[in-house]
């Protein structure tokens, strides 16, 4: 998801009444919501970056340690302004313990909130480079920010003018947010469901099925589908049932793609990243694309263009 989403997340939790447990606790949720995308200083390397984002820094290894280097420099800071004399009067005392624990918590939110969309998450690297995909959540979803961000903003307001109860318009956000997550994965399930059956029915069996949320639109589902070489679209509606479209070939069979890609760093990147790649001749070049990303704002910032060896130069 995009760091808005993660610093919202992190800023309920701590309106649910963490916030109170130690002092430093609301920037220790929200930095520890945003930690693993530290990776994101990768992307100077365009589209080789593709094979480098939410892998190491979203594994196992960077979740047991990324936490422990947040809380000894919030324990450092605060013992920083201590010596200073700049701590604030009305800061409570630090609990290290419960320091710890907002850290761990606001970091493991991380990977859970990445993993809802289809973008992909590498959540066992470095132990295995496989890919996960909830296919749950468009990748910036506005009906997340609404509840998220006026739940946080009810409930500091709250506690600013001292009403009882002042956490439950979070616990309430965060509650709305679950039910809206659920609901959505039993939306992405229906609908890659019944375009299965309607492939089935045509005699495609086997085929690969991905529903991905549209932005806003929550109740649809754009559908890719791919077997035995071709691949085609689809859409679902909640309450309408869904459509499928005739596939095309995908094009990966084409012999010169393998070897051309053994000399193109950002193809092998690419292909490392892409769950749905298709080619397509461009000239004397292969394009590659992957279905998941060929809507017109998106397709040219998840495109390769591969030439033969003694040509091929960079992505596009």
């Amino acid at each position: 998801m995009d760091n808005l989403t993660h610093s919202l997340v992190g800023a309920v939790l701590g309106q649910m009444g963490l916030k109170r447990k130690t002092a430093l606790a609301m920037p220790t949720l929200i930095i520890a919501a945003n930690l693993p995308d530290i990776d994101a200083g990768c992307a100077v390397y365009g589209i080789e970056s593709l094979a480098m984002r939410r892998g190491i820094t979203h594994g196992p290894i960077a979740l047991l340690i990324l936490p422990l280097i947040l809380w000894a420099a919030m324990i450092a800071f605060d013992r920083w302004q201590a010596r200073r004399g700049t701590r604030p009067v009305t800061r409570p005392a630090l609990h290290k313990g419960w320091l710890l624990a907002l850290a761990y918590l606001g970091c493991l939110s991380h990977p859970v909130f990445d993993w809802l969309n289809n973008y992909g998450i590498r959540l066992l690297e470095p132990f295995s480079h496989r890919w996960f995909y909830g296919d749950t959540l468009f990748i910036i979803d506005l009906w997340i920010w609404i509840a998220l961000g006026l739940s946080a903003w009810l409930s500091l307001r709250r506690e600013r003018t001292g009403a009882p109860r002042w956490t439950r318009p979070a616990w309430i956000g965060f509650t709305a947010v679950c039910a809206y997550i659920f609901a959505n994965g039993l939306i992405t399930g229906r609908a890659e469901a019944q375009v299965a059956d309607l492939l089935r029915r045509q005699g495609q069996g086997d085929a690969l099925v991905v529903a991905s949320p549209p932005p806003l639109a929550f109740w649809r589902r754009d559908v890719f589908w791919r077997e035995g070489g071709r691949y085609g679209s689809g859409a679902y509606a909640l309450g309408s049932g869904s459509t499928v479209e005739p596939g095309v070939p995908t094009g990966m069979d084409d012999l010169r793609l393998r070897l051309w890609a053994k000399a193109d760093p950002a193809a092998r990147a690419f292909l490392f990243w892409a769950r749905m790649p298709v080619a397509t001749r461009d000239g004397d070049a292969i394009v590659l694309r992957d279905q998941r990303f060929m809507q017109p704002l998106a397709r040219d910032r998840f495109m390769v263009r591969v030439r033969a060896p003694d040509t091929a130069s960079h992505a596009e």
